[in-house]
């Protein structure tokens, strides 16, 4: 993401399951990963959930990284390379986020603005400020715990 805080940091398969089964997602919805990193979100989302899934990453390396990946695993997902702050979201059902406190209070308003009522964002680790959440889950992963946060617009 263009100047944000925000490395890349691959998220454990176990946390990417449990992020989208806190967002009850389910076949046929289409979820937003903002940062998608090398993919595995959204490999998930559309291999095991069923989901219309679109990676929305900037860095051109993580783009090419997913890009591969989605051709090694064939999954059926889309990929936009867009800055997160661009990109349309009005579509989504879930949006799932593992960015950074910065990132998260830059994004919040984008998030209100745009997604409708009734749609789901998860995040790893980083709060949505100003947003209460309606669960909150801790997962143990490679050794610590991990917080997830699920949201739902109102």
């Amino acid at each position: 993401m263009v100047g944000l805080d925000v490395a890349y940091v691959p998220t454990p398969k176990r946390i990417v399951r449990a992020m989208l089964q806190l967002a009850s997602l389910r076949r046929g919805e289409t979820l937003f990963d903002l940062g998608a990193g090398d993919g595995r979100v959204i490999i998930e989302a559309a291999r095991r959930f069923g989901a219309h899934a679109i990676g929305v990453e900037v860095d051109p390396a993580c783009v090419r990284r997913i890009k591969e990946r989605l051709t090694a695993t064939g999954a059926n997902a889309d990929l936009i390379e867009m800055d997160i702050f661009r990109v349309d979201l009005s579509t989504a059902d879930v949006v799932a986020i593992y960015l950074s406190d910065t990132a998260n209070a830059k994004l919040a308003p984008k998030l209100k603005a745009e997604l409708r009522h009734g749609a789901r964002i998860v995040s790893l680790d980083y709060r949505l400020p100003e947003w209460v959440p309606e669960r909150e889950l801790e997962v143990h992963a490679s050794g610590i715990n991990r917080k997830l946060y699920l949201y739902k617009v109102t």
